[in-house]
């Protein structure tokens, strides 16, 4: 097996490729691009316009681009290195469409759909292209594979845990003796973009970055957090707009109340959930915010909250857990 793995993480409107060492897990160099599958699907559909162009040889090219980068970057020979590819890769807009997995989801990725890709004399890389997993009433395409790497380093045997992940759609994964039984999708991040960028709440508010995370702001997103629990959120949206008319926030301040609103409403969703640990899992832009909503709500003391530098990295740890069960699984097979 492979000394090295490349780790692709192909999101909607961004795209990250790692070259990791599988022995110690150690990232050697990272590329990324905004190269997402949202544009790149754009510009295949241009490309082929007379359908001389394949579709997944297009993504390749792509793919291939980014390892001629990380080759400058690292120096080493990248030749005959597998690569392992999450996210949008395998949605009906990306290199090939793929069949949801279905629940139960074992973290082992034992249940994950995948289409192997053989190297070729201009691409000499073994792609595994991962699928994404569905319930009756909801799906997710990346998040699995961040599940998969994070449930490889806890021990979550014999009790019922709730994984939190944070971002424009965030998920909240239901999971029982190793197995992902549920989850959830709350539209937390697109909800605050469309509030902000294009209602009338948009000249109300200025919008905090994570370094501008100060006393004033974070009274102003507690405050948020706790008007959550106040009643409808088509009613409470329109305080952001009555907190600038009187005077009573700035306009940083109220984008930070904003943010608290809405964060709010979907952590106080797992008030309910009492018997489940939770385990927050915020990478770095959204590790604080959603760390004050645990903290604000009285959920702190039966919550663990993973390090962003872990969670950042969680996808990764995933793709090397997939390579590795797969190969075990070829051994045996030919044992």
């Amino acid at each position: 097996m492979s000394k090295h793995l490349l780790s692709c993480d192909w999101g909607t409107s961004s795209f990250r490729l790692r070259l990791v060492n599988v022995t110690d897990h150690d990232v050697v160099g990272e590329v990324t691009s905004a190269n997402g599958i949202g544009a790149v699907y754009n510009a295949w559909q241009e490309a082929n316009a007379d359908g001389s162009v394949a579709r997944a040889d297009y993504y390749l090219s792509i793919i291939a681009t980014q390892i001629t980068a990380l080759h400058k970057q690292t120096g080493i020979d990248l030749a005959g290195v597998p690569i392992v590819v999450s996210g949008m890769a395998s949605s009906s807009i990306g290199m090939e469409e793929l069949p949801y997995a279905r629940l139960p989801f074992a973290l082992d990725g034992a249940h994950l759909g995948m289409r192997h890709y053989e190297g070729y004399a201009g691409f000499p890389h073994e792609v595994t292209l991962i699928s994404g997993v569905r319930s009756d009433h909801d799906v997710m395409r990346g998040e699995e594979t961040q599940l998969i790497g994070l449930g490889a380093a806890m021990d979550l045997s014999g009790r019922d845990a709730i994984f939190i992940f944070p971002g424009t759609h965030s998920k909240h994964m239901f999971v029982r003796d190793g197995r992902l039984i549920d989850f959830k999708t709350f539209m937390t991040g697109e909800v605050f973009n469309l509030m902000a960028n294009q209602s009338i709440l948009k000249d109300s508010i200025d919008q905090y970055f994570q370094s501008d995370f100060n006393e004033e702001a974070a009274a102003a997103f507690r405050s948020g957090i706790r008007e959550s629990g106040s009643g409808n959120i088509l009613n409470a949206l329109f305080t952001v707009r009555t907190n600038q008319l009187f005077d009573l926030l700035n306009k940083r301040e109220n984008g930070m109340f904003l943010s608290g609103l809405l964060i709010g409403y979907e952590i106080r969703d797992l008030t309910k959930e009492t018997s489940a640990h939770l385990v927050l899992c915020g990478g770095n832009n959204l590790y604080q915010l959603y760390k004050a909503a645990v903290e604000t709500l009285g959920l702190a003391g039966r919550a663990t909250i993973i390090p962003s530098e872990i969670v950042d990295r969680a996808a990764t740890t995933g793709h090397i857990r997939i390579f590795e069960n797969k190969h075990l699984t070829l051994n045996k097979t030919n044992l």
